[in-house]
Formats: structure tokens, sequence, C-alpha cells
């Protein structure tokens, strides 16, 4: 028998709180034999979702962990983090912290969660800043980015922090012995990139990871590279872009089949390759961004996530706990920083 996973939901973060994250977890539980949910938040609000869905607290699946507080989503970090000491989103990771739990999962304001989860869980020993890594379809599988937002002034050390955190996650979770590594530029010959870029590649060059070279924003989506690597502001405004692509696709294919009676005999007959296409790049299947370099697992839901994405990200702690993700970051980094020093 598998052993029991312990995830700390904070129930009340997102813009839809417990009517999206209560149903998520229920549905989860349901289908992991081996998986406890810690539900944080007003257990007054929890109960009536609970009940809602025809199920209660048990203590065998389902527990509820109550607080008097939650961070707002356009609430400042500062603020939540002196602020909201009883909030759901500060017991869940707290409850990491202590062991209680494996590790948390929040759709709540993601700066906020950054500023906390760093005061209370710490980062590992060698990383400066903790970052974001999530995973983006690709034309070949799929490839996993960051840092998506965490840092936006990167020096190249952090860069290469960055590069060593996301390939032992990705070798972790996609089982790749050694990812391939490529650094975000604005092109792929060497001379191309500020002096920051350029010294993060020497670095890389003259390490063990399995490093490729620059990659270019049209490679993003390719999925040719496991592990892309970016300053925050980059890397968020790459994710930005691409999900605003994703929806401006969706818009204009839904106009041009809907136009007239003619184009809607087409989609008819398309709706096969449509509803294929879709599931491809639907985002609920990718959703649930990682704070890698902390000393305890903590995953991020997108804040308009549905029940399908949320239990996606929830599924993505789950991997991590058993994978053991920081404890692997933490041994790579060891190696690396010990290798360079050596050089």
């Amino acid at each position: 028998m598998s052993e029991k996973i312990i995830i700390a939901l904070d129930a009340m973060g997102g813009d839809f709180g417990p009517g999206v994250i209560v149903p998520a977890a229920l549905g989860m539980v349901k289908n992991n034999q081996n998986l406890h949910l810690i539900l944080v938040g007003d257990q007054d609000v929890i109960a009536e979702q609970l009940r809602n869905h025809n199920a209660v607290e048990d203590g065998e699946k389902i527990t509820v962990k109550h607080t008097t507080q939650c961070v707002a989503m356009d609430e400042l970090p500062s603020q939540a983090l002196r602020g909201k000491k009883d909030s759901s989103m500060r017991v869940a990771i707290n409850l990491v912290k202590d062991g209680t739990a494996n590790a948390c999962v929040s759709a709540g304001n993601t700066g906020a969660l950054m500023a906390t989860a760093r005061f209370v869980l710490k980062t590992l020993p060698g990383i400066d800043r903790p970052a974001i890594i999530t995973t983006l379809p690709g034309i070949k599988g799929h490839t996993h980015m960051l840092d998506l937002g965490a840092n936006v002034d990167s020096t190249a050390d952090h860069l290469f922090e960055f590069a060593v955190m996301g390939s032992a996650l990705t070798s972790a979770v996609d089982n790749i012995e050694k990812p391939t590594v490529g650094l975000l530029n604005i092109g792929a010959e060497e001379i191309k990139g500020n002096e920051r870029v350029k010294e993060a590649a020497r670095l890389l060059s003259g390490s063990k990871l399995n490093y490729v070279g620059f990659v270019e924003g049209d490679d993003i989506n390719k999925g040719e590279v496991n592990v892309i690597v970016c300053d925050g502001f980059i890397g968020n405004v790459s994710l930005k872009t691409t999900e605003g692509v994703a929806k401006m696709i969706s818009h204009y294919m839904k106009q041009e089949f809907t136009k007239n009676i003619f184009t809607k005999i087409a989609g008819l007959i398309a709706l096969p390759v449509l509803k294929a296409f879709k599931a491809k790049i639907d985002p609920r299947h990718y959703n649930g961004a990682s704070f890698v370099g902390l000393q305890g697992i903590v995953v991020k839901s997108h804040g308009g996530a549905d029940v399908l994405a949320f239990k996606t990200a929830i599924n993505e702690a789950i991997l991590e706990v058993r994978k053991n993700v920081p404890q692997l970051i933490s041994k790579q980094l060891e190696y690396f920083l010990t290798e360079r020093q050596a050089g």
C-alpha cells in the first residue's frame, strides 16, 4: 500500500474559493485511496459547500481547519504577511512547515503566496531566490518554464539556480535522466542578448547540466527543449502572451464556424477534430505552477481555475510529494555548486 499523502488546500483562495475547491477536493479523494485533504478556511462556509455536495468532514479523507481571515486577490504581499497570520493561506503553509501536511495548494494572490511561503518555509541551502515553474503544452510533448514572475531582476547566478531547479523537477516528474535546458533569448546566436544572459550562458555551458544553448520565443511551444530558463519579467509576459494567443484562436474559430448555415455545417463535420484540438491546448490540463527552491512543496493554481483545473493543481502536488522534489533539488544544487567551485 502506498504511503498516505496529506495536502493542505487554501479553501478561501482564488476567484471562486470554496465553490470550486470543495468539489475539486471531493473528486480527488474519491479517486485517490491514500489521499487526505485538509480544507483550510472558514469552517461554516466550507461545511455549507460540503452539504451542497452531500458530503461531510470525515476525518479520514477530508478535514477542515478553521481560520478567521483570508487574503484578497489584490492585497499587497506585505500586508498579507504582517496582518493576516490566521489567513487560510498562511495556515495552509504553516501545516507544511510543521509537518502536518506534505504540500500546500492555493489559488490565491500569487505575490502574497510567494512572500508567505518564503517567510514560513525558507529557501533551500544555496538558493537565493525561489522561482515559479509550470508546464506548457508543445508540439512535441511539453516544456517546463521558469521563472514566471517571482523575480523580475534576476542575475546570471539566479538564472543558473533556476536551471538547476528546473532540471531537477523535470527529471523527477517526467522521468528524464538529463533534461535538456535552454536559455530564453532574443536570438540563438552567441552574440545576441544582454550581458546577464550571456554570463548565464557561460555558467551553464561550463556545468554538467544538459544545456543546449539559447532558445527563442517561438521555441516555447515546440516542446523540443525540456526546460526553458528566463527572468521572471520575461517569463510572465511570455506566459500571458501564450494564454492570450490561445484565447484569440478559440474566439476566431468559434466566430468563423457560426457565421452562417454553411459554416455551422462545416463546424459539425469538423467537431471531432476541434474537440481533440481543444483538449490538447486546454490550459486546465496544465494548471499548477510550483514554487521551487523552498523547503517544502507549494503549488499555485490559477486564480480563475474551475474544478477540473484545481484538480490538476492537486495532482501536481501529489506528484511532487511522491518524487520528493525539494530534496532532489537540494541534492542537485549541492552537486552543481560544488562542481562550479571546483572548476
